[in-house]
């Protein structure tokens, strides 16, 4: 049911591939699709789409599926990756096998085959002439960017696929030191360096010919670790309250006993961990999607947090690099999680105001308005940038950068990217002091919403089979953008695509932002690592300063429902359904 092409790439990845495993799984498959029936159909479809190009090196690194083929993250594709990046450090640094030689500081989370990958990159670049450190085991990613800064390394490296499904794996890419460009240390690459990496990925030859080393890499001293704990502390005000009863899960993920070390060693000590969750364990059994924004994701923290009547969740993704929170919701009567959008301005207010934070409060484009506002009301400067901490980690003068997305760099000279540990002390802390003042988080939104209006946001996600039908709808939409939303005329359409820095702020990338009369705005745009449409979509609402929470409530329900008719509006005009 393959072609004789297709058979003979297969033959010739197999007979280049270091992994037994990976050969015996092609093998598996090459076999079936040699027979009859829906298996060998299956089988035809698995190999035809694992050769179907090579698994892009961009600005988010690798990350992708695992299994044989060059579309899949495996020991092959990861070994030409190892060397590509040594090759593009050595060629950019030189000092190959001295003491001048590019220094990369690599760690990996607890997924199948990460430690294998983090190892054989070790092996690999040590034998290309680079000074390396490991990671003692498995570690959470901002522990990683924190040594690349902390150390003053060329590079880091994390094999992770953060909160992706268990299947998934990933290889993130930071530069530093000499590497870096004027914008900072220990920062996700962007073009050109992201393009050149891969083209040095490209001219990697044959993968069992790549030189490795046995041994001759560093481990990482516990220092450093510690170091990190003491950095992510200064977050902290020494005198805020520290009395909150805390819920707190990993997700199955790495990140659970640094941050449980964190939040004790600053005396909050009334923490309850979700324990099915505690433990680092790649097949993720309690969660469909090891993310804390799906769907039933907090569901053990939820029920433990009711149990001890906690005053927050913590929840960490699985490599701890985001964080979101729950609260109980006095206008709802019960526990929910904030939206990305909500802690985002809560805790970038509390920068503002409680600790006196002054520099460029910074957000991406398609998070909410609602952080500048407030900025703007407080006296800071406020940057909007692209999607993603690549972007917003460089934002000129950033004291505080998040995205919807549960991300927040809360400490950009500690971890230039985002954290969700540090940002997990910031929300115990924000509790606390909620609790102290006998309030909830969601009287402190309020209290913001009385000042500036409620600004409420959603998401639209149109999941496709096909990339092309991306095309379309984007197509559609920029031909024939909807003439109002929810009764309000659309007044402003702008392609990103081309360009808008006068009108934006932005270079250019793929999208379109539809604002309206009633100060809605909608942004459509591919998703970056997904077969997915998505729309961000913010309503703004007026709000009487002297507002009680019986009127909020009602503010939020209109907020809710208007949200409700532009989505439907949206669909509609994206989909021609």
């Amino acid at each position: 049911m393959i072609d004789a092409q297709l058979r003979a790439r297969a033959q010739e990845w197999m007979d280049d591939d270091p992994d037994p495993t990976t050969r015996a799984a092609l093998r598996g498959l090459l076999d079936q699709a040699s027979g009859e029936g829906p298996e060998a159909e299956a089988a035809a479809e698995e190999l035809a789409d694992a050769f179907d190009g090579t698994l892009a090196f961009g600005t988010a690194g690798l990350r992708g599926r695992m299994g044989p083929g060059p579309q899949r993250m495996n020991l092959a594709v990861v070994s030409r990756a190892a060397r590509g990046l040594a090759e593009h450090l050595l060629g950019e640094l030189g000092g190959g096998g001295t003491d001048a030689a590019p220094l990369v500081v690599i760690g990996h989370d607890a997924r199948h085959h990460s430690e294998a990958f983090a190892r054989e990159s070790a092996a690999i670049m040590t034998a290309a002439g680079c000074r390396v450190i490991l990671s003692d085991g498995h570690c959470p990613t901002p522990l990683v960017a924190f040594a690349t800064r902390h150390l003053d390394a060329d590079a880091g490296v994390v094999v992770t696929a953060s909160h992706n499904p268990p299947a998934d794996n990933g290889y993130k890419v930071y530069l530093g030191g000499r590497a870096s460009d004027a914008d900072g240390r220990g920062v996700q690459i962007v073009p050109p360096s992201d393009a050149q990496i891969a083209a040095r990925i490209a001219a990697v030859g044959p993968v069992r010919e790549i030189p490795r080393a046995e041994s001759g890499w560093a481990t990482m001293d516990p220092a450093v670790p510690e170091a990190y704990l003491e950095a992510i502390s200064t977050i902290l005000q020494p005198d805020s309250p520290r009395e909150a009863r805390i819920v707190h899960t990993a997700m199955h993920g790495v990140g659970g006993a640094t941050a449980i070390a964190a939040l004790h060693r600053n005396g909050f000590t009334d923490v309850h961990s979700v324990a099915k969750q505690a433990d680092p364990d790649p097949d993720f059994p309690t969660v469909a999607f090891p993310n804390p924004e799906e769907k039933g994701a907090i569901d053990l923290a939820l029920e433990l947090a009711r149990t001890v009547e906690a005053d927050v969740v913590i929840a960490n993704d699985p490599d701890a690099d985001r964080c979101a929170a729950a609260v109980v919701d006095p206008h709802l009567g019960g526990w929910r999680m904030l939206t990305g959008d909500e802690l985002g301005v809560l805790l970038g207010a509390r920068l503002m105001r409680v600790h006196g934070t002054r520099g460029v409060f910074a957000n991406s484009v398609v998070s909410s308005r609602w952080l500048s506002r407030v900025a703007e009301a407080e006296g800071r400067g406020s940057a909007t940038t692209l999607t993603g901490f690549k972007w917003i980690s460089r934002a000129p003068g950033i004291v505080f950068g998040y995205e919807e997305a549960i991300g927040y760099c809360v400490l950009p000279d500690v971890v230039r990217d985002k954290d969700g540990l540090s940002t997990a002390l910031l929300v115990a802390e924000a509790a606390a002091d909620a609790r102290s003042r006998g309030r909830s988080l969601v009287e402190d939104l309020d209290d913001l919403a009385r000042s500036t209006g409620l600004f409420a946001t959603s998401q639209l996600s149109i999941r496709v089979t096909e990339l092309s039908e991306r095309d379309v709808m984007m197509a559609r939409l920029r031909e024939q953008p909807p003439r109002s939303l929810a009764g309000s005329v659309v007044t402003e359409v702008h392609d990103l695509a081309e360009g808008s820095v006068a009108t934006t702020g932005l270079p250019p990338t793929d999208g379109v932002l539809l604002a309206t009369a009633d100060d809605s705005r909608v942004i459509v745009r591919p998703s970056g690592t997904e077969p997915k449409l998505k729309c961000y979509i913010e309503v703004h609402e007026a709000v009487d300063p002297e507002a009680d929470v019986a009127a909020l409530g009602a503010v939020r329900t209109s907020a809710a429902a208007h949200l409700e008719q532009i989505t439907q509006e949206m669909r509609t005009a994206l989909t021609g359904a």
